[in-house]
């Protein structure tokens, strides 16, 4: 056995793991594969658990950003929500943590970079990274402990799921109401018209097994879920031979296999698990269907709120190179200006933007393909229909352009090398769904050789795209066509169901379920030690609510604008920045209105599931001039001012400010560079920044300069060693003061925001008020989390 220290020095740690052999047992596991990828710099390690069958994959890199994950195959046959409920109950104590919310209590005691789960359509993922080896272990003993060994108490599953609770929790004689986290969570996800419509389109595109129900739970079906249901799905989901355990970083694996084994695995003995998700039966002949949704006030134009797109059904997820294929083929013909499809239905402006359901999607056990458009006109429907149809007739014909097949190549390439500081994360979530059906992770992995066999492909079959075109999608009969268009007594029927659904439940209760909904309730608050935190917080009364609460501060000032290429490309990267700042063409309103209708259609669909960045932003308007500015550029002042530039039949007023925008924004003496490359490039990355600086300054006209207000700030103690006064660019006109907002918008959520201003990023205090957030923030979630979703305090 592993007998060193938790990281290891000398070799790297992928050249430790390749010492693994096949066969070779360690703590109960048996090493059953060992793969260095050298595209993504780790060796991988696929063992199985020898007593219970689970499945483990290491991914051995030099990162000490190390990452944990288990997941399991969770796959609901109804739309009660058991997955989504079980993921929050779980992690509300367990056996050797039974406090009230150990997940929550490790947030603020953890050094851990990352802690969170997930429930997807057919999974259930539990991740959490660090780069302390001890909070690795003291994380791993939660989680572990958490998922396999929950308390799953029946006060829990009120917290979390549902219950019913009378509106005035102290008097037992006010109507009686639905309550808990994740039925009001749901009823805010559906707040959302497009993610209501990405429901609907898998849900109808995959009728035959689990994805033809709600995950996530349907508000009107939870209430349906029993306690003794949620603890019998976690008895026969959550078990070791359902699960897929996944580790990544530079600590050594056997620390990892023995802390599993002991402390989980030992306890158990293998079942077979019936949670296999069958391949959907093909359809014969395509299908029709239509589903409502409610108006948009915000909506770039009032009379296009319809959707309508095309889904087709593809292959097998399991099978890596062919979904490998069909995800490029995809970027082909959506991405960018230049693609089939973008030209055919976005350019003629017939609707706002692609649905956000258009793209690959390869998260099924069968991927699929969708193609259409928001915000377009009811009377357009057959001719979107008709486009559609005849792109795919003209892609099977012309093909793709050599240039679009290797610059996608290219973006590839880059995305390899291009690993940021979430990378075991994002691997988690590259492998997770084509594991979750028994396919190949470690296939998935090796980039490089997909990459090359698609060239093959290409080379040995010119036509092979076009083949795939032909076969997916003209020749494909299960396709679903779905529209979606406004009702404007959609939320009243909503309201009236949910009131029906109410009475079912209440007509059923007799005198003694009365009283134990009311003791129970109120043993809730006591245990939970609810309480009202503030007047601020008073919309906590507030039916169907979800709380994001926040203290934050605002401290920048500026644009970032950003690339990446390879070492070769260097030089025709910056003649691309040389351009852009020395000639940009400012000409094209067609492209600007395409643009402009795109941003207000994602600023107006992004409000009901950033709402609480939202409130943030106006929150802290009044407060500092740079939280001003962030209103007015990113908060729900932009998305009010983009409608109106939307609603402009004509923008050549807006062209023509364009240039002196880019001459105030573009202008290098306020330009600041930062290069991160290789050490071998770093010396010509650094002469290429020069003659970028050279050239756009040699091109720059001499114009008077604006001069900013600059205020002098005394420090705090006169008689410090450092205490020289600080210069700052301040606004002259900016007075602080206090201000409450109110925006009506027609969600089932309400966002609250209490924004502090506090101390700018130069004064000593700000490392103290920076922590302060944590501080405050915790408290708040075991007080208002027992009916709502609390975020944690943030700060700026």
């Amino acid at each position: 056995s592993f007998k060193g220290s938790w990281r290891s020095r000398g070799s790297s740690a992928g050249e430790r793991a390749l010492q693994y052999t096949v066969g070779q047992k360690i703590h109960g596991f048996t090493v059953k594969e060992v793969t260095a990828v050298p595209d993504l710099f780790l060796t991988s390690v696929k063992l199985s658990h020898d007593a219970t069958g689970a499945q483990y994959l290491h991914a051995a890199r030099d990162d000490s950003n190390n990452l944990f994950s288990v997941q399991f195959r969770t796959t609901p046959m109804d739309s009660t929500g058991v997955p989504h409920i079980l993921e929050h109950t779980v992690l509300c104590g367990s056996q050797r943590f039974p406090c009230r919310d150990p997940f929550f209590k490790m947030l603020n005691r953890s050094l851990s970079t990352f802690m969170n789960a997930f429930t997807a359509s057919d999974y259930t993922m539990y991740p959490f990274s660090t780069q302390n080896a001890k909070d690795f272990q003291n994380l791993l003993s939660v989680y572990l402990d958490a998922v396999f060994f929950p308390c799953l108490r029946e006060l829990d599953f009120w917290q979390e799921g549902w219950r019913l609770e009378h509106k005035t929790p102290t008097d037992p004689s006010s109507l009686l109401m639905f309550k808990g986290v994740v039925f009001n969570e749901m009823k805010g996800e559906f707040s959302d018209n497009e993610r209501l419509y990405a429901q609907h389109l898998q849900n109808k595109l995959l009728p035959d097994h689990t994805y033809a129900v709600v995950s996530g739970g349907e508000p009107l079906a939870i209430p349906d879920l029993t306690w003794e249901q949620l603890k019998h799905f976690h008895a026969t989901h959550y078990h070791p031979s359902n699960a897929r355990f996944f580790t990544y970083g530079d600590l050594p694996l056997e620390q990892h296999l023995q802390q599993i084994e002991e402390e989980a695995l030992s306890k158990f003995e293998r079942a077979e698990p019936n949670t296999a998700v069958p391949p959907q039966k093909h359809w014969d002949k395509p299908r029709v269907d239509h589903v409502t949704c409610m108006p948009d006030a915000l909506a770039p134009d009032p009379v296009k709120q319809n959707t309508l797109c095309m889904s087709y059904l593809l292959g097998d997820i399991t099978d890596t190179f062919e979904a490998f294929t069909l995800s490029l083929l995809s970027s082909l013909m959506i991405s960018g200006p230049n693609s089939p499809f973008y030209k055919a239905l976005i350019e003629p402006g017939i609707g706002s933007d692609f649905s956000s359901s258009v793209g690959f999607d390869g998260s099924t056990r069968l991927a699929s393909f969708t193609i259409g458009l928001q915000g377009m006109a009811e009377a357009d429907t057959e001719t979107v229909k008709h486009i559609i149809a005849q792109s795919i007739d003209d892609i099977i014909a012309t093909g793709f352009e050599e240039e679009q097949i290797g610059a996608l190549l290219h973006k590839i390439e880059i995305q390899m090398k291009h690993q940021s500081t979430s990378f075991g994360l994002a691997l988690a979530s590259y492998i997770a769904s084509c594991w979750n059906h028994d396919g190949d992770p470690v296939q998935l992995l090796k980039i490089s050789e997909n990459v090359s066999r698609f060239r093959q492909c290409l080379k040995e079959n010119p036509r092979y795209l076009q083949d795939k075109v032909q076969h997916y999608f003209k020749d494909n009969t299960h396709r679903l066509t779905l529209t979606m268009s406004p009702d404007e007594r959609f939320l009243e029927k909503q309201a009236e169901a949910e009131e029906q659904k109410l009475q079912q439940k209440i007509q059923n209760l007799s005198h003694a379920d009365h009283k134990d909904i009311y003791e129970k309730v109120l043993f809730c608050f006591r245990w939970f030690h609810v309480v009202v935190v503030a007047s601020g917080l008073q919309l906590l009364a507030v039916q169907s609510t979800t709380i994001y609460a926040f203290v934050f501060i605002l401290v920048f000032q500026g644009i970032i604008l950003s690339s990446s290429c390879l070492d070769r490309n260097l030089p025709d990267m910056f003649q691309l920045w040389s351009d852009i700042f020395n000639s940009p063409h400012f000409d094209d309103e067609q492209r600007l209105r395409v643009l402009v209708m795109m941003s207000a259609q994602e600023l107006s669909n992004g409000i009901s599931y950033s709402g609480h960045m939202y409130a943030m932003t106006s929150a802290a308007r009044t407060l500092a001039p740079t939280a001003d500015l962030q209103e007015t550029f990113g908060g729900m002042d932009q998305v009010k001012f983009m409608k109106r530039i939307a609603e402009m039949t004509d923008l050549a007023s807006v062209l023509r400010k364009l240039p002196r925008i880019k001459r105030h924004l573009l202008n290098p003496e306020n330009m600041r560079c930062a290069v991160n490359a290789t050490p071998q490039k770093m010396s010509d990355a650094a002469g290429e920044v020069e003659r970028f600086m050279g050239n756009i300054a040699a091109n720059r006209k001499e114009r008077k300069p604006v001069r900013p207000t600059v205020v002098e700030v005394r420090p705090l103690d006169p008689q410090a060693a450092s205490s020289a006064s600080r210069k700052l660019i301040s606004e002259p006109h900016f007075k602080p003061c206090q201000m409450k907002t109110y925006f009506q918008l027609p969600f089932n959520v309400n966002f609250v925001s209490e924004c502090v201003r506090t101390v700018p990023f130069s004064h000593a205090d700000y490392a103290r008020s920076k922590l302060h957030p944590d501080v405050v923030g915790f408290p708040w979630r075991s007080r208002v989390g027992t009916s709502r979703k609390v975020y944690p305090a943030g700060h700026r």
